[in-house]
């Protein structure tokens, strides 16, 4: 049990938790009865468009089209300027999906049971033609008994209705389709209920910590009996046992019981942004001498504090959050990301002195939160980006024109407690997230709440006109947020609930942050003082914030601010602006997950180790000559022309050189953003950077002119893959004759794989390419594309061409075993 101590006269809110992570495979399930949790993935059946038998067990669905799981349909199809900008100007639609399985008839007697990790949205699904259960949450994890609706022995047909007619029902892309993970699991008819393990550790210190472990155990038998649950603790990868509990409980017929024990952890290793330690806990139920179930556990051990003046410190120790907003998506691969995306993506996050992520604005996928409890990542976790009313969504473009205003809020009365329940239960014990949010932004001024104030208040953010009291009362703020803030607590009081608020002076009259143990305040930096001073109890934090320099010197120089959330971590799908406009474009890292210049910028507001970055601009010839935190890295210009150089840096002096001789010309430095910056005419040739500290060289960068295109150059992040949809990461370049990579080359690239593979996708990461990105044919961007491909099951060599009119081609050869 975690300890929480409010100190009203210190306007202190300590929450100090030692938090214990459950990655139940990857949700629930690890191996109940015998390890027989099967990952039902592969070999749908998919029909695009409604049917009215769908659902019918003689349906001939022969002509229906095969596909593996995760899948999106909306990003398989054309995009159009005839369809929303909220959706990236894709659609959505109705989808079937079909798969035969076998029962085997020894499995009589047991259990079964089917969960899915996500689908997009509204779904419906049957067995053996039979409705089994509704969800019009598209983000929340589901599970259905399938027990007494198949037929043992025989062959059964479980199909799936997806409802995604409402399309701009988001303000971002949110795909289409099962674009999660789903499994078949086979249990005992006593065994551990859907997300039945949690862990909460007491008095953590240097030589110990108790570990609180409650375990659920359904018994779904007429007949009382008698079990014991056992739990032994290893340090993860490690069989060396470190700790044993087991207890003795009776379970009454037809019910589910809550087994609680104690275990005492000798010299605990921490869970850390640094050091993310980790564990396993391997728990088994046994009846009668015999294991009938059994789960593993990954388990993180830390501590939590949050104080209204001092902000926040992991372990005891006092940090700032570094934080990026994300969404589910990846460009050309839609919501339906394999955890190998993921991994690169986070891994480069933190490289650039990122270390906290906000699930924006709902569930992810596990994988992800698996990834941050691996790679030592703090994570806000976020359930809804509406409540009872809707929001606008932008049809036409990003905020102009007639907003829809489908979404999640008809289906909130009846489903927002689950949904919400469900996301705690099921990510409730990973170490990496620190906070609940409640909601996104529900309390945006007149979108969809009012209130008097708006008369005469200043925001900080675009406000649509006064008080209008024929929108909803904001006064419900407060009664909603309380209500939400109980389903928390009821599950798990481990970690502070928080929220993001859009409309904050609104709000300061509706009770909504004093419901909140921590409030999130969007792009409203400007209030940061006046309301620490006017509340100073309300522990605050920036949960949505710019790229400025401001925004951050708002973090690093006030310790009552922990932290900051920028948007966005990664470039998006939807949300867009005018056609041609994929989607929103701020991120640090683009839809492939490169590095874009304004990563490399706050890469030097975010690290200690030294960095330097340079890019360049053209100077305008008239107005005012801003310095860019968008420079890309190229040395291509005119002879003659004035050029910006610009370098990001965390180093003290930078100088640059031409061709190894050091330009006589002194850096300037931009007081807005930081960033040094030269003019100077351009000549041909290597442009360096070279960062100093104290004196002494510690980084350098450097950019060069290149030639005409001339070839391809391709090289993969892994050269050996396994056979079971394994992910590499293939980087193709256009370079000179020379070997430079040509930058501002825009070739048409082609590629053809043989062997036990396939291609994913062609990322270009450009914004305003909208062609087709299913085929084999891509135009590069800055030069680059990025190709994903994948293993189809069978070993043997890979070999990957690509080719381009006038360019020289390349292969690149894989293996899989």
């Amino acid at each position: 049990m975690q300890t929480i101590a409010v100190t009203t006269r210190s306007a202190r809110l300590y929450i100090m938790i030692a938090a214990i992570a459950l990655t139940l495979f990857p949700t629930l399930l690890a191996a109940q009865m015998d390890g027989q949790s099967v990952l039902l993935n592969n070999d749908w059946k998919f029909h695009q468009g409604d049917i009215d038998s769908g659902a019918v067990v003689q349906l001939d669905d022969s002509r229906w089209r095969t596909v593996n799981l995760p899948h999106d349909w909306s990003v398989e199809n054309p995009l159009s300027p005839s369809l929303a900008s909220a959706t990236g100007y894709l659609p959505g639609g109705l989808g079937w999906y079909r798969k035969q399985i076998h029962i085997p008839a020894e499995r009589r007697g047991q259990r079964l049971y089917i969960y899915f990790e996500g689908v997009y949205n509204n779904s419906e699904v049957f067995v053996n033609g039979h409705s089994i259960g509704k969800r019009p949450n598209g983000y929340v994890s589901f599970q259905y008994d399938l027990s007494d609706d198949v037929e043992f022995g025989a062959e059964n047909v479980i199909a799936v209705k997806v409802d995604h007619s409402r399309y701009a029902d988001s303000r971002w892309y949110t795909g289409s389709g099962i674009y999660r993970n789903v499994y078949l699991t086979y249990t005992n008819p006593i065994h551990i209920d859907l997300w039945g393990v949690s862990y909460v550790a007491k008095e953590v210190k240097p030589n110990q910590a108790n570990l609180a472990i409650a375990t659920k155990v359904k018994n779904v038998t007429e007949v009382k009996t008698e079990v014991t649950v056992a739990h032994e603790l290893f340090l993860k990868g490690s069989e060396t046992s470190l700790a044993k509990v087991e207890k003795k409980q009776t379970v009454a017929e037809s019910s589910i019981i809550d087994v609680t024990q104690e275990m005492r952890v000798l010299t605990p290793k921490l869970w850390s942004v640094d050091d993310p330690n980790l564990y396993t806990l391997r728990t088994t139920v046994i009846q009668r001498g015999k294991v009938i179930d059994e789960t593993s556990t990954t388990v993180g051990i830390r501590t939590l504090t949050f104080d209204a003046n001092k902000g926040f410190a992991l372990n005891g120790e006092w940090m700032k959050l570094k934080g990026v907003c994300i969404h589910h998506d990846a460009g050309v691969l839609g919501a339906a990301v394999p955890r190998q995306v993921w991994e690169r993506r986070l891994k480069t996050l933190k490289t650039m002195g990122c270390n906290a992520i906000r699930m924006s604005h709902n569930p992810q996928a596990s994988d992800v939160y698996d990834l941050c409890d691996e790679l030592g990542l703090l994570v806000m976790d976020e359930a809804f980006d509406e409540w009872r009313h809707p929001k606008r969504k932008w049809l036409e473009g990003w905020n102009v024109g007639t907003p829809g205003f489908d979404g999640y809020a008809p289906h909130f009365e009846e489903w927002g407690e689950a949904d919400l329940r469900d996301m705690v239960l099921r990510d409730r014990n990973h170490p990496s997230i620190i906070l609940w949010s409640i909601g996104n932004e529900v309390d945006y001024p007149n979108d969809p709440y009012s209130h008097p104030v708006l008369d005469g208040a200043t925001i900080g953010q675009k406000v649509y006109g006064g008080y209008q009291p024929e929108r909803p009362d904001a006064m419900e703020l407060g009664e909603i947020a309380r209500r939400l803030v109980a389903v928390v607590k009821a599950h798990d009081t481990s970690r502070p609930v928080t929220a993001a608020l859009a409309g904050v002076v609104m709000s300061n009259f509706t009770g909504y942050p004093e419901a909140l143990d921590v409030a999130g305040y969007n792009y409203t930096e400007n209030r940061y003082e006046e309301d620490h001073l006017a509340y100073p109890e309300r522990i605050i934090y920036g949960s949505e914030n710019r790229h400025d320099l401001n925004a951050w010197k708002a973090v690093r120089d006030n310790d009552y601010i922990f932290g900051q959330f920028l948007w966005t971590g990664i470039d998006y799908l939807g949300e867009s602006g005018p056609w041609p406009s994929r989607g929103f474009h701020s991120g640090l890292l683009d839809f492939g997950g490169f590095i874009k210049p304004r990563g490399y910028y706050r890469q030097s507001l975010w690290t200690d180790q030294p960095m330097v970055y340079i890019g360049t601009h053209p100077l305008r010839r008239r107005g005012s000559q801003r310095t860019s935190i968008d420079a890309w890295p190229i040395w291509n210009y005119n002879s003659g022309d004035t050029i910006r150089v610009v370098s990001y840096t965390n180093c003290s002096d930078v100088q640059l050189f031409l061709d190894g001789q050091r330009l006589d010309i002194k850096a300037n430095r931009d007081d807005e953003n930081g960033v040094f910056y030269w003019d100077l005419p351009y000549q041909p040739g290597t442009l360096e950077g070279v960062a100093f500290r104290n004196g002494r060289e510690v980084a350098r960068h450097a950019i060069q002119t290149s030639r005409r295109p001339f070839k391809l150059n391709a090289y993969a992040d892994r050269s050996v893959l396994s056979p079971g949809r394994d992910i590499a990461h293939m980087i193709i370049e256009v370079i000179d004759e020379n070997g430079v990579p040509v930058m501002i080359a825009d070739d048409l690239i082609t590629c053809e794989i043989e062997g036990p593979a396939k291609l994913l996708g062609l990322e270009s990461s450009n914004n305003t390419d909208m062609s087709d990105y299913t085929d084999h044919v891509h135009r590069a961007y800055h030069g680059r594309l990025l190709a994903y491909i994948e293993t189809t099951g069978r070993t043997g060599k890979v070999k990957v061409k690509y080719s381009s009119p006038w360019l020289k081609p390349i292969e690149v050869e894989l293996e899989v075993r």
